[in-house]
């Protein structure tokens, strides 16, 4: 899995199981942003995993919620 943690000048700083890498902005969809899960297509092409991303950030809120 990759996800966007922060965009830093023309590049996506992604986390992956693998650790950090390095994605251009130019490589990617537009409007990505932090928290976005990415997928590579079979072409070497990214999109993002809106399902995925989506079910992150509700787990996300789910944890938040539990420390209030």
């Amino acid at each position: 899995m990759t996800v966007v943690d922060r965009i830093e000048g023309g590049f996506a700083v992604c986390e992956t199981d693998n650790g950090q890498r390095l994605l251009p902005l130019a490589e990617l969809p537009g409007g990505v942003r932090e928290g976005d899960v990415l997928a590579e297509t079979e072409a070497g092409g990214w999109f993002v995993d809106r399902l995925a991303t989506q079910s992150r950030r509700e787990a996300a809120r789910r944890r938040v919620g539990i420390l209030f």
